[in-house]
Order: structure tokens, then C-alpha cells, then sequence
């Protein structure tokens, strides 16, 4: 990637302070939004509350959503931005210097390709890509481009996975031997619309079987097992249980002879799959949007030391914790090693989504685009951690064969891609 592009690193906590003085002085990030449906205007409205931050332009094929968009912008007291229903339109604008991708998976690693071919640095929602090659092509194209791609993945932000990272790195839970995560949410609601067709989302269980959403729960562990840090992940093997949960939630809302009820879904219920890295760790991801349950991240981290549960929001430190083989609460642990980033953003962000994630990953995004430098979650992060789409299916086809990890770092990770 261009040498003008200095890494920064969320993992250097020491660091933030100075560069967060730095961008106070910095121009105004001048960044496009392509995509502007139920997400997409939850992040425009976001970044109207960061710092340093113009949106001169929008992008979406729907009227109705590009409106309301522009409308948000123009409310909140800032000059409305052009619209396009055409997002090579919007990238060929030279006042841009960057644009946010936030359109149906599919389309992502495309527009984000070609947004960095266009001179933009590139924020894409999740995942990246959902084949190999669009992984590859993303990474050759910002090597070649000098354009960086950050993946927008708001739940590398979260307050108690950055409290972990902390703990983490100060050596609290010991050397890490095995952690767990799971995307584990019922979106069943997602799927059809109120006339009972397919939306984009409820497509996907029509194509493919594996673990089709990977960024949340692997973001936060690669943080925390240093991938691409002087570690990578090497292989996984999958599997998935019978795909049942679709079809009778179809049938139940729209009756048993809906067509959409009759059709024939691929995508298992549970999706499980085990990870193995250079350094030994050994992860654990799930996949469950298509059963009732409750949201549930899981987010275990095994180390020498100790162990920390996000779902039972417990912790257990050997010679430190009251009592022996007995969980704690793990609030006390949350103030003690607050990350530098939630306390100084902290309270601003509790005013935006996800407990305050969405505006600190595009504070953090905004901020890498004013101060020319590499996002904290750059490109290699981004295809190793969206190449879990494609290699999960290959395996559970192969009868949860094992998958090599490309690797898209070509060996810069043994030093810090």
C-alpha cells in the first residue's frame, strides 16, 4: 500500500491521545455516502454529530430513501447534498475524498473497488466481500491504488470489547488459548416483506450455506488474538444444521401454500466453525439468524490467566477474582480498563446506535481520512476476516473439509501487516 499511508493502530493505546489533538487541525473529511436505505441513514445521521465532517453527496436507486437522507443532512442545518441514482456518478467527484459503501453484501467489494480505482479512500459496511476473488481484488487494488479500504465494523467498538483488548493487552487473562463469538440473531423478520416476497437479506438462504455474516464476532477476536499482528488465521473447517427456520416462519406469517413457503432454502439454522491460528489459538465462530432466540454475541476469551464471558457479562482472574472457580461481575473490570477511545468519546457516542459503536468506528473512520493514515481495521482485515463467507460454504459442501486462510498480507503479518 502507498508509503504516504502511515498505520495507526487501535492496539497502541498510547498513541490516541496525540493523534486525536492532531485532527482537530486537520481539513474537514469530505465524505459519500452510496447507499442510503435503513443503515445508510442511520450512519448519515451519525456522522452529522463527527467532527469534521462534510457530506456533499448521496447515492441510492430508491427516491425515497436518497430523500430522506437529504433531508436529515438539510436539517440539521447543513447544505443539502447532491443526490445520484448511479454511485459511478458520486466516486467521480473530485471533492470527495472518501465514500462509505453501504448497500446489499453483494455489491460491496464491487463499489468499493471501484471507489478506490476512483482516488477514494473507501468505508465499507459488512462484510467486504463474500467471494475470494473480490477479497484478492480488494487488496490488489488498494496496494495498487495507494487508496485505503476500512472495514465499518461497529462491534470492534463496543465498550466491553475494547475494555477486553485493554485487559488484553496489559496481560490480565494471561496468553490467549481459545476464544468464541457468534453472530446470533433472530432476523427472520428481515427476510419478507409485508406482501411476503424476498427481500435481499431473505435471498441469501436461497443460495448459500455457511456462516454469511463473520465480521462481528471475528472482528473483536482478531483484535484480541493480534491478527495480522504476528498472527493470522490458518484454517477452519464448518458445518451447519438442517435449514429449517425460514420456511416456517414464511409459512407461519404468509400460510403453508405461499410460494416462498414451498421453496427450498439452503442456508442451515446453526452454522459452526472452528478456526485455527498461526500462534495456536483456536476460535469457535457461530452463525444463527434463522431460529427464535435472543441477540447474543457470546464473546468468550480463554487465557492462561483467567477467562472473560460476555453473554453471562462475568469474569474470572485465577488469584485475583474473590473466589476460587466463582464468576464476577465484570462491570468493575469495564471502568477499570475503559479504553482511551470510550473515555474520551464516551458520552457523545451513547447519543448514536448500537450502545454507541456506530460513532466511534466513523469518528475513527473520519478521523484516519483527515490525517492520512491506515484505519485501525484496513484492508487485510477486512478480506481475512469477509473470506470467512466463501471458505465456510466451500467446507460445509465438502463435508466440513478444511479451508486454508489465503494470505492476503503476504507475510507482512509476522510483523504488522
Amino acid at each position: 500500500m502507498g508509503s504516504h499511508w502511515k498505520r495507526r493502530d487501535v492496539l497502541a493505546l498510547g498513541a490516541l491521545g496525540g493523534l486525536h489533538r492532531a485532527a482537530a487541525q486537520e481539513k474537514p473529511a469530505r465524505i459519500g455516502v452510496i447507499g442510503t436505505g435503513s443503515r445508510g441513514t442511520g450512519l448519515v445521521r451519525t456522522l452529522l454529530d463527527v467532527e469534521g465532517v462534510e457530506i456533499p453527496a448521496l447515492c441510492d436507486i430508491n427516491e425515497a430513501n436518497l430523500k430522506r437522507a437529504s433531508d436529515a443532512v438539510e436539517k440539521a442545518g447543513r447544505k443539502r447534498p447532491d443526490g445520484y441514482p448511479d454511485y459511478r456518478r458520486l466516486i467521480s467527484r473530485e471533492d470527495l475524498d472518501a465514500v462509505i459503501v453501504s448497500t446489499p453484501w453483494d455489491l460491496h467489494a464491487r463499489m468499493s473497488i471501484d471507489a478506490m480505482k476512483a482516488g477514494k479512500f473507501v468505508g465499507s459496511e459488512v462484510p467486504a466481500a463474500t467471494t475470494l476473488e473480490e477479497c484478492w481484488e480488494l487488496v490488489n487494488t488498494s496496494e495498487r491504488t495507494g487508496r485505503p479500504c476500512m472495514l465499518l465494523e461497529n462491534v470492534c467498538y463496543f465498550r466491553n470489547v475494547l475494555a477486553v483488548l485493554n485487559m488484553v493487552e496489559q496481560g490480565v487473562l494471561g496468553e490467549l488459548t481459545h476464544c468464541e463469538g457468534g453472530y446470533q440473531h433472530d432476523v427472520r423478520s428481515l427476510y419478507v416483506l409485508p406482501t411476503g416476497d424476498l427481500t435481499w437479506r431473505g435471498m441469501a438462504p436461497l443460495k448459500y450455506n455457511g456462516n454469511l455474516y463473520p465480521t462481528h464476532p471475528i472482528g473483536p477476536i482478531a483484535w484480541w488474538a493480534k491478527i495480522h499482528r504476528g498472527n493470522r488465521f490458518t484454517y477452519l473447517t464448518s458445518m451447519s444444521s438442517q435449514p429449517r427456520g425460514a420456511q416456517k416462519y414464511i409459512a407461519r406469517r404468509f400460510g403453508a401454500d405461499h410460494p416462498n413457503a414451498r421453496r427450498e432454502y439452503r442456508l442451515g439454522d446453526v452454522s459452526t466453525t472452528l478456526i485455527k491460528t498461526a500462534a495456536g489459538l483456536t476460535v469457535t465462530l457461530y452463525y444463527d439468524v434463522q431460529s427464535p432466540r435472543p441477540y447474543d454475541l457470546i464473546f468468550r476469551v480463554q487465557g492462561t490467566e483467567g477467562i472473560y464471558s460476555g453473554t453471562l457479562e462475568k469474569i474470572y482472574i485465577e488469584g485475583r477474582s474473590p473466589k476460587p472457580h466463582t464468576w464476577e461481575d465484570a462491570a468493575p473490570y469495564y471502568d477499570e480498563f475503559e479504553h482511551p477511545l470510550w473515555k474520551r468519546l464516551g458520552k457523545a457516542a451513547l447519543q448514536h446506535g448500537h450502545g454507541g459503536a456506530d460513532f466511534i468506528t466513523l469518528h475513527e473512520f473520519a478521523r484516519a481520512v483527515r490525517s492520512r493514515t491506515r484505519p485501525p481495521i484496513d484492508v487485510y482485515d477486512a478480506a481475512a476476516w469477509s473470506a470467512i463467507v466463501p471458505l465456510s460454504a466451500r467446507s460445509v459442501e465438502q463435508n466440513s473439509a478444511p479451508q486454508e486462510f489465503p494470505d492476503f498480507t503476504r507475510g507482512k503479518w509476522k510483523t504488522g501487516a
